[in-house]
């Protein structure tokens, strides 16, 4: 698992802070994001360092990460870069096990990370579809069990679960090929309520929200087989940028302690969804 430090200086001049009080509990808290090298992972933690926290990015491609580490080294937060495959649990498992002995624990988990492959039923590649159910799905329910286990063994009963699903989550896509992708979104709409009502049960205070995003314009429709529609389309239609749901997720942990956002569902106007 590699690593990565700050050793040179951040290319930003400014840094965002927060004054809200609700957001200042969180700074030198812990938080894990997972598909933290592009896109949404990347605003997110972006948003996390600017905001004080100490922020763990999970992704494959690490040299992102490291450049990500570099540009924000001026603090007030910092991103420890860890290599990982989400689809892979023994990379999950070590990335937890170095989280706890270095860093003590994990506050916050922001499960980002994911695929679209391009399937319609009567001709997909088998590898595209298990691939969505393994990093939309499976890799998602891996690290929320790792990270409630976490906050329950240390007595953390503040932590919140952050799930960044999609409005095809709660709704059905027009074009057919995008329709088993709506499906993994929705198995993640079923798992935030059946989390809500076991914590709920538990009578833990840790927090689950799901944030279900419309079109963002990201790397994410020029990864995978995607036959109808690429990247072309976010010069076409009004889009939002992956900073808005970073601030949607700044949002969702703002707050107070009572609060729970369990949905937050954000649309670019003019979207029909």
């Amino acid at each position: 698992m590699k690593q990565n430090y700050c050793s040179r200086q951040g290319r930003r001049k400014t840094v965002t802070t927060c004054n809200n009080q609700e957001m200042e509990r969180w700074s030198g808290k812990v938080a894990i994001v997972t598909g933290a090298s592009s896109g949404i992972g990347a605003a997110v933690t972006r948003a996390l360092v600017e905001r004080g926290l100490k922020v763990v990015g999970l992704a494959r491609r690490v040299h992102r990460l490291q450049e990500l580490s570099a540009e924000l080294c001026r603090g007030p937060g910092k991103l420890y870069p860890l290599q990982c495959d989400i689809t892979n649990e023994e990379d999950i498992l070590c990335a937890f096990s170095w989280l706890r002995s270095e860093l003590g624990g994990v506050d916050v988990l922001v499960n980002n990370a994911g695929v679209l492959n391009e399937i319609q039923f009567h001709d997909f590649k088998t590898e595209d579809w298990l691939q969505m159910i393994n990093v939309n799905v499976v890799g998602l329910t891996l690290c929320t069990r790792e990270a409630v286990s976490c906050m329950k063994s240390l007595g953390i009963e503040n932590g919140h679960i952050i799930h960044i699903n999609s409005f095809l989550g709660h709704t059905m896509s027009n074009l057919p090929g995008f329709n088993m992708y709506a499906a993994t979104k929705h198995a993640v709409t079923t798992l935030t309520e059946s989390l809500r009502r076991e914590l709920a049960h538990l009578k833990s205070g840790i927090k689950v929200s799901s944030i279900s995003p419309g079109m963002v314009k990201t790397e994410l429709l020029s990864s995978g087989d995607n036959r109808t529609l690429g990247p072309e389309v976010y010069n076409a239609v009004t889009c939002l940028e992956a900073s808005d749901v970073a601030d949607a997720v700044v949002y969702v942990l703002d707050t107070p302690p009572h609060i729970q956002v369990h949905e937050l569902t954000i649309l670019p106007l003019g979207q029909p969804i």
